[in-house]
């Protein structure tokens, strides 16, 4: 694929910005989880499942219970085994290595699906070679290699078909190249490649409705507008085709006149708004029966956490409630990693295990909590 000509590109404090990016002045240095700081509702409980998992990022769940677990800045993509059944997993392996940025990781068939900034990837057969890793399989390489929203959540949808998003390369523009902005989906060998879903800034986690199949995703807001504008998003596309605003409106209501006039009323609305740059990534539909019955089918979010905020906001894992198959409400439903104005952790992605236990991974303190019912 070729990079398109970028029609409009704008870079307000980029120096700035590069600074920040790569010394968030938010976070500190962490020696170990502190999980006594976090709060939870009554009867929940987290504790440790790994750590010295460096940079932990996107996870998913092999059939025979490993959990694989893609990264970002490091170059590598994990396997994690519980093999004596006690919530803890005491046995890491290095699928892969010598990637860049290998953010997602999803299962189907007995294989690992990775995707890099440009290409997807595949390992066959890969739980019974935990110690001996198949030579991988390119599936696609045709992907943008911008690194500015390159990293990629990946997912298989009800359809069987994989999901992976492609995300503006910039904070904000408008690109020739429809690729860009977008959720595309290909079959599993990597062929019939079409875009789903359009003006989608970012979404790094999304999943499908576990009555209606509707795909349902996060959306980071566009940065340098204000500390409360715009809000980060959860959408919900239930068909192919649907435009989502960006870059003309943000939020559903705030046109952006940088570029050719489009009314918000062109595009799909959010289905609720989230906070303002929380970075909010992996999400998930609980569907367990561990949690109180009130938590089924509510949607699970892990909030990255600002980063130019003046004021830092996320760090958290949220919850959204579902009322009827529409989202009513937006709660935290844990927090602590954030403590005052420096956070030791930042939570990225959710995952829930068959027990009906949730799993979320921290890519700063370099760690996969559980977290469970009693």
């Amino acid at each position: 694929m070729t990079k398109s000509y970028h029609r409009f590109r704008f870079y307000p404090g980029v120096f700035f910005l590069l600074f920040l990016a790569a010394c968030n002045p938010f976070v500190k240095n962490v020696d170990s989880p502190k999980l006594e700081t976090i709060t939870l509702p009554p009867g929940f409980i987290i504790k440790i499942y790994a750590t010295e998992i460096e940079n932990a990022r996107s996870m998913a769940m092999g059939d025979q219970g490993t959990l694989f677990v893609g990264t970002k800045e490091e170059d590598r993509v994990y396997a994690l085994v519980d093999a004596d059944g006690d919530h803890v997993a005491e046995q890491k392996f290095v699928i892969a290595s010598g990637l860049t940025s290998p953010n997602g990781v999803a299962f189907r068939d007995g294989n690992l699906y990775v995707a890099e900034r440009s290409r997807i990837l595949r390992y066959d057969n890969i739980e019974s070679r935990l110690n001996n890793p198949p030579e991988a399989v390119v599936v696609y390489d045709q992907y943008p290699t911008d690194s500015h929203h390159g990293w990629k959540y990946i997912a298989f949808g009800p359809d069987g078909m994989l999901y992976v998003p492609v995300g503006a390369p910039c904070n904000i523009c408008l690109e020739e190249d429809s690729i860009f902005s977008s959720i595309t989906r290909m079959h599993p060998d990597g062929s019939g490649l079409e875009i789903f879903a359009q003006g989608i800034r970012n979404t790094v986690g999304f999943d499908w409705h576990p009555d209606t199949d509707e795909l349902w995703f996060t959306e980071n807001g566009t940065d340098w507008m204000g500390n409360n504008k715009p809000m980060d998003e959860l959408n919900k596309a239930q068909k192919k085709g649907m435009h989502f605003g960006f870059p003309f409106c943000h939020n559903g209501t705030i046109q952006d006149n940088k570029f050719d006039s489009r009314p918000c009323d062109e595009f799909i609305d959010p289905e609720i708004l989230l906070g303002p740059h929380v970075a909010a990534l992996g999400m998930k539909f609980y569907t367990g029966s561990m949690f109180p019955k009130k938590y089924k089918h509510q949607v699970f979010i892990a909030e990255h956490g600002s980063w130019n905020r003046t004021s830092p906001i996320g760090y958290r894992i949220t919850m959204v409630e579902m009322t009827d198959g529409k989202a009513t409400n937006y709660t935290t439903f844990a927090e602590g990693w954030l403590e005052g104005s420096q956070a030791w952790g930042r939570p990225v992605d959710v995952l829930q295990m068959n027990d009906g236990s949730l799993l979320v991974s921290d890519d700063h303190a370099n760690a996969i909590y559980r977290i469970s019912y009693q």
